[in-house]
């Protein structure tokens, strides 16, 4: 089994990593998305920035979007070590759809929850999100139990409910490894 090393000499990745401090999603309508991770998902508003434009090629440089993007931003929190920013971006050459999940650039937000059948009823009853499925229960494989489901959210970006079954995943017989499997009582317990 592979052992998990501690930082520093002799450690591969980035030097001096501590951890991954955010992801970001660009969305259509900032204030929209801002309610949704707040009011429906139960996130934390942290700041938001902007509008922020220049008019010399700062943004292409150093964003990679059009120099003419104008952005805004906000910075949210969900539960104990996952911080989300939002972008929403107006630029010249922009599209507008967001990209399906096999599409080069396709993503998803996955949430841990311990009861995903209260989870999905839950956000199953908030206007515009819609259920792809339901849970099901993983086989077979590596993390066979897993019990999953995708939704969609009605700021463009997809999200999957996931429950791992008490006595962990096969995966964990293999490797000293693992994923991170949050804090117990939740969020909540944890800010």
């Amino acid at each position: 089994m592979t052992e998990p090393q501690p930082a520093g000499a002799g450690r591969r990745g980035i030097p001096t990593a501590g951890n991954v401090d955010h992801v970001a999603y660009t969305v259509a309508d900032l204030d929209k998305a801002v309610a949704f991770f707040v009011d429906v998902l139960g996130g934390d508003l942290v700041y938001r920035e902007g509008p922020i434009r220049r008019d010399d090629d700062w943004m292409a440089e150093r964003l990679d979007v059009h120099p003419r993007a104008v952005a805004r931003i906000a910075m949210i929190r969900l539960g104990p070590t996952c911080n989300v920013e939002l972008f929403q971006y107006t630029a010249p050459d922009q599209r507008t759809d967001p990209p399906r999940n096999h599409d080069v650039g396709g993503h998803h937000l996955a949430v841990a929850v311990e009861d995903i059948d209260a989870a999905v009823a839950y956000l199953g009853a908030q206007p515009g999100v819609e259920i792809l499925g339901g849970p099901e229960t993983i086989k077979d494989g590596p993390i066979a139990g897993n019990r999953w489901t995708y939704l969609r959210t009605p700021v463009g970006i997809t999200l999957e409910l996931l429950s791992i079954p008490d006595g962990g995943l096969p995966y964990e017989k293999e490797t000293d490894a693992r994923r991170y499997a949050g804090e117990p009582g939740g969020w909540g317990g944890g800010r």
